[in-house]
C-alpha cells in the first residue's frame, strides 16, 4: 500500500518532497513525477514478488514430480532397459564364446587330421615328400593367423 499526499503546505520539519509516518509528500508540481516513479516501483515489486511465486510454484511441481509414481516409474523401465541390454549382450557373448570354442576344436581337428595325413603319406614315400613346416611338429596352432 502506498499512501501520497499532494499539499501546498508541508508538514514542520519537511521543506520538500519526501516520506513521513510511511506517506510520501509532495507538492502539486512534483505529483506527476513521484507517481510516475511510485508506479515504477509497484510494478517492479509485483514483478518481483510474481517471479518469486512462479519459482516457488515450479519447485514445488518439481518436488511433486521427482517424489511421484510418474518419475519413479520411467527411472524404473529406463533402469529396466539397460539390465536387459545387459542380459542380452551377455547371453550373446556366452554364445558366441561356445560357437568360437566349437570351430577352434574343428580347426585343430582338420590340423591333427591333415598332420596324420601327411606324415603317413611321408611315411610311406620318404624322403621324396617335400617338407611341410607348419605340419612338420612345432606349434602348429600359434603359427595361424585366424
Amino acid at each position: 500500500d502506498i499512501a501520497i499526499l499532494v499539499t501546498q503546505t508541508f508538514p514542520k520539519d519537511m521543506e520538500r518532497f519526501g516520506q513521513k509516518d510511511g506517506i510520501w509528500i509532495c507538492n502539486f508540481t512534483e505529483a506527476a513525477s513521484v507517481a510516475s516513479i511510485l508506479r515504477h516501483g509497484v510494478l517492479t515489486a509485483y514483478e518481483i514478488q510474481r517471479s518469486e511465486e512462479n519459482k516457488g510454484d515450479k519447485m514445488q511441481l518439481l518436488y511433486n514430480y521427482l517424489t511421484g509414481v510418474e518419475f519413479k516409474g520411467q527411472v524404473e523401465a529406463i533402469a529396466e532397459g539397460f539390465i536387459s541390454m545387459k542380459n542380452s549382450i551377455t547371453k550373446e557373448r556366452m554364445q558366441m564364446e561356445k560357437l568360437w570354442k566349437e570351430r577352434e576344436k574343428q580347426l585343430e581337428k582338420v590340423l591333427i587330421n591333415t598332420s596324420g595325413l601327411y606324415g603317413s603319406v611321408k611315411g610311406i614315400a620318404g624322403a621324396s615328400v617335400g617338407d611341410i613346416p607348419l605340419l612338420d611338429g612345432g606349434d602348429i596352432i600359434n603359427e595361424i593367423e585366424y
